[in-house]
């Protein structure tokens, strides 16, 4: 018998945005305004200018060295339990599970890839830009460092930018980036903003990152958070490819599927049998009793003689078979 492919979970997701293909119309799409883009152009010059302050030894390197010297993690240790863990917030794995988990269910909600694939990406262009920009200066961390007062720039180190604060203002600041809101967009914002410093501060505690890096980690952050709006159309024609390569799918399984199992249809009416050219004659009502039972209803299904049907029990006699036995009404050769 043909049975119909059990969905799976996909299908199950999947179905689910086919409810409604297009995007909600109360959730707005940022644009790149105007304001955007001086945003954008003010926090590139704070990012050059930050990398210059470093690259020709300025006081901003002077005060990476007071911090380091200082050891604040010699001056508050009571805090050094606290700061173990709320750093974690700017480690790339646990934080991407966390925001992905909220944004799955954002896009079940609204029926739109749209907020998975902004933060896609997102972490894509994170990945890439502070990636090269790490190896490519090659600062070395305080714990690292070789000559007192020296920028400790292109010695094969990866800690400028801070990737903890970077990727803290990213996968934190895409929450209200996606917001349907414009007060949730600044409640969120600013508290992107806080745990993003936080954790950048929380590096220069232990003595990971010097302060300098975590001013670049944040500027690069936020340059990855308004840039978003010029991959929107990217964005949406991946939407669009990944919604018809599934209904591509679907119809090609649809041809090859196996015949579903149709459900039952109308009743049956047994009607007694007539010859070719014959008519059923009326069924006789006795006189003095109620008229028979009205035909019986059963459900279509394929009918079979009598002899065709199984028996329940084994044909013949259940008695078993011995050779000196014989038959009733003959008589035995060899009886004496």
């Amino acid at each position: 018998m043909r049975t119909e492919r059990k969905p799976t979970r996909l299908d199950r997701v999947f179905s689910r945005l086919d409810r409604e293909p297009e995007r909600p119309a109360h959730i707005g799409v940022p644009r790149m305004s105007r304001h955007r883009v001086v945003l954008f152009g003010a926090t590139l010059a704070f990012y050059l200018a930050i990398v210059w302050a470093v690259v020709i030894t300025s006081w901003l390197v002077r005060l990476d060295w007071q911090v380091m010297f200082f050891r604040p993690y010699q001056q508050w240790p009571e805090l050094h339990a606290f700061v173990d863990y709320y750093v974690v917030l700017g480690q790339r794995g646990p934080t991407a599970v966390m925001v992905a988990a909220w944004l799955g269910w954002r896009s079940w909600r609204q029926h739109t890839l749209r907020p998975l694939l902004a933060l896609g990406v997102s972490l894509l262009l994170l990945n890439v830009t502070v990636g090269a920009a790490k190896y490519g200066m090659g600062r070395l961390g305080p714990h690292y460092a070789t000559e007192i007062g020296s920028n400790e720039m292109w010695l094969g180190g990866d800690i400028f930018p801070s990737g903890h604060t970077a990727n803290a203002v990213v996968t934190w600041g895409i929450l209200a980036y996606l917001a349907s809101t414009g007060r949730a967009r600044r409640w969120l914002s600013a508290l992107s903003a806080v745990t993003s410093l936080g954790v950048g501060l929380s590096t220069v505690y232990i003595g990971t990152h010097w302060l300098s890096d975590v001013l670049l980690g944040w500027a690069a952050g936020l340059l990855i958070l308004l840039a978003l709006p010029w991959f929107e159309p990217l964005i949406a024609r991946a939407e669009a490819r990944i919604l018809a390569l599934r209904h591509r799918r679907q119809a090609h399984r649809g041809r090859t599927a196996p015949a579903p199992v149709r459900p039952a249809g109308a009743p049956v009416v047994l009607e007694p049998l007539t010859g070719p050219g014959e008519s059923a004659a009326p069924e006789p009502v006795p006189t003095g009793r109620a008229p028979s039972r009205p035909h019986v209803y059963l459900a279509p299904g394929p009918h079979t003689t009598r002899a065709e049907r199984t028996p329940v029990t084994p044909g013949g006699s259940r008695r078993p078979q011995h050779a000196e036995r014989h038959p009733r009404g003959t008589t035995s050769a060899t009886r004496p």
